[in-house]
């Protein structure tokens, strides 16, 4: 009753609501249902605004306010059901860092979002209290929200969460045929689950719908234009939105950035990515060689690869605390192709273990059963949205012949990857085809591309294509680096491109280039970064 009577509310604003609706070349023509739809959610979110109130948790920052924004489900249906999605803020504290007496002016609301597909970037307002961010906090509200389906905002589930945290698991480098098809079976039932679980609602959960729910989260915020930062995932349908809505964009920066070439949607992206961790898994084992004085796991690459072979085999023969396998290894050691910061951990971990002592090695890898409902609410998003987003191969060999010929050459990640995408071969909802993401000169601001010249989860090769698809826009490059993520990091050099677009819009060049942050030192430790990163296993496309 109430979505119908906003509705009504709405329909007298229609029209002049309409004049100015962005071109949804993807759902058809400018005068799509897609699109009237968005122009009606977004009439209804600016005029109802989001009642922000102190945030659940005791350890939500005082400085926190949470609410929450609604979206119809079916743009194509705006009258028709709508959902939830929770937004957390941090006022802008207009106090300049640099000199206590100077108020800043406030430059309006900046949104964030970490990626995935099936991030949370609810956390994101707390970073102003890091050195880092206080100059961007100062001139910004820092706004983060739950995209659909993740946490609080209709939720998906496709399978129960003690199911989805199993251990110990196995993670051949090169399966056999039996165990092909005990996966495929697994991807099928996966398949299946989600579609149980969601109904007729599955087909929503897709990039296009989360670009114009930014949108609707824009005019809600009380926005005319958006000031964007999407990290990984986040700079695709960042890309989309820029697409759809060019004039609803201020500044928009793409940190990490995902190669939108519809082509590449998202199989051959995965393919990429695989390729792309065999080279960072190298970087991971030459570091440890360097420090094989306090390792002891190797003065080589080669003899570091023979020591992490020997714990699979260990672990697969008996698993450390009776629930660290080698897929549990697999999982943990992913991580430092993400994040160099946990190259030090990772190491004293298989050093430990292969010295007699699992405690480490338990402690990082096993299966958090606190955190399960979370991981696999993660793991049901992050497949909706790549399954429904693009056609995929429907015929098990094609994936067979790809990942077994990749998994030559890149065996670290490949095989594990394709496990984890594999349901969108059976998928039970309609695909889409990717949209065409690119503007002409001209018709966007100007867009800033960071990226690292390493980066495993984001080849550098889809931050160049980014940026040739989007005239116009800059590509900072962090050389010889491979974190993924660096906006508001330890490098000074591209932190002050990201201050000084955000406060001043400056862009650099077409082309700029930072120097690497230096790399860790052996025996310190990660500090925590951002709760949502392993939950997803560090799964960003």
């Amino acid at each position: 009753m109430r979505a119908a009577a906003l509705y009504s509310a709405a329909g007298s604003l229609l029209l002049s609501a309409l004049a100015a609706a962005p071109a949804d070349g993807a759902a058809g023509t400018p005068w799509s249902a897609e699109s009237r739809g968005t122009a009606v959610a977004v009439q209804r979110a600016r005029e109802a605004g989001i009642a922000f109130t102190r945030c659940d948790g005791r350890d939500a920052p005082r400085s926190l306010e949470c609410g929450t924004v609604r979206v119809p489900l079916d743009y194509a249906r705006p009258g028709g059901r709508q959902i939830e999605l929770t937004v957390s803020r941090a006022r802008a504290t207009q106090k300049d860092p640099r000199n206590s007496k100077r108020k800043v002016p406030r430059q309006g609301a900046l949104v964030y979002n970490p990626g995935g597909p099936g991030a949370s970037g609810m956390y994101f307002p707390a970073a102003g209290a890091r050195p880092e961010w206080r100059r961007i906090a100062a001139a910004y509200d820092l706004v983060g929200y739950a995209p659909r389906g993740v946490g609080r905002s209709a939720p998906l589930s496709c399978v129960a969460p003690d199911r989805f945290v199993q251990a110990p698991t196995d993670a051949p480098l090169h399966p056999s045929e039996r165990y092909k098809r005990q996966r495929i079976a697994r991807a099928k039932a996966y398949a299946r689950g989600c579609a149980e679980r969601s109904g007729s609602a599955l087909r929503f959960y897709n990039s296009l719908n989360n670009a114009r729910d930014l949108d609707v989260l824009r005019a809600a915020l009380g926005e005319d234009r958006l000031t964007y930062l999407g990290a990984s995932y986040g700079t695709y349908f960042g890309a989309v939105y820029a697409t759809l809505f060019p004039s609803h964009v201020r500044r928009m920066v793409l940190d990490s950035a995902v190669d939108p070439d519809p082509q590449k949607v998202w199989y051959r992206d995965n393919l990429d990515q695989s390729a792309a961790f065999e080279d960072r898994w190298a970087d991971f084992r030459e570091w440890v060689a360097r420090h094989d004085d306090v390792y002891r796991l190797g003065a080589t690459p080669a003899a570091v690869q023979l020591a992490y072979d020997t714990a699979r085999g260990r672990l697969a023969g008996r698993a450390a605390g009776g629930v660290v396998g080698p897929g549990q290894l697999q999982d943990a050691f992913l991580m430092a192709g993400y994040y160099d910061d946990y190259w030090p951990g990772r190491a004293a971990a298989l050093s430990s273990y292969l010295k007699g002592d699992a405690r480490a090695l338990v402690a990082l890898a096993a299966p958090d059963r606190a955190t399960a409902a979370g991981a696999e609410n993660a793991s049901a998003v992050y497949t909706a949205v790549e399954c429904n987003d693009a056609p995929w191969p429907t015929d098990w060999r094609v994936w067979d012949r790809d990942n077994t010929r990749l998994a030559r050459r890149a065996p670290f990640e490949t095989w594990d990857n394709a496990w984890t995408n594999l349901p969108c071969a059976y998928w039970p909802a309609p695909r889409q085809q990717p949209l065409d993401v690119r503007t002409g000169p001209g018709e966007l601001p100007p867009v800033l591309v960071l990226a690292a010249e390493r980066d495993a989860a984001t080849p550098y090769s889809g931050a160049l294509e980014m940026s040739r698809r989007l005239a116009g826009s800059a590509l900072v490059t962090e050389r010889d680096a491979g974190t993924h993520g660096i906006a508001g990091g330890p490098n000074a050099c591209v932190n002050g491109h990201l201050d000084g677009y955000l406060l001043e819009g400056r862009v650099p060049g077409r082309r700029a280039a930072c120097a690497p942050r230096p790399e860790p030192r052996p025996g310190v430790r990660a500090a925590a970064r951002h709760p949502e990163r392993d939950a997803l296993k560090g799964k960003a496309a």
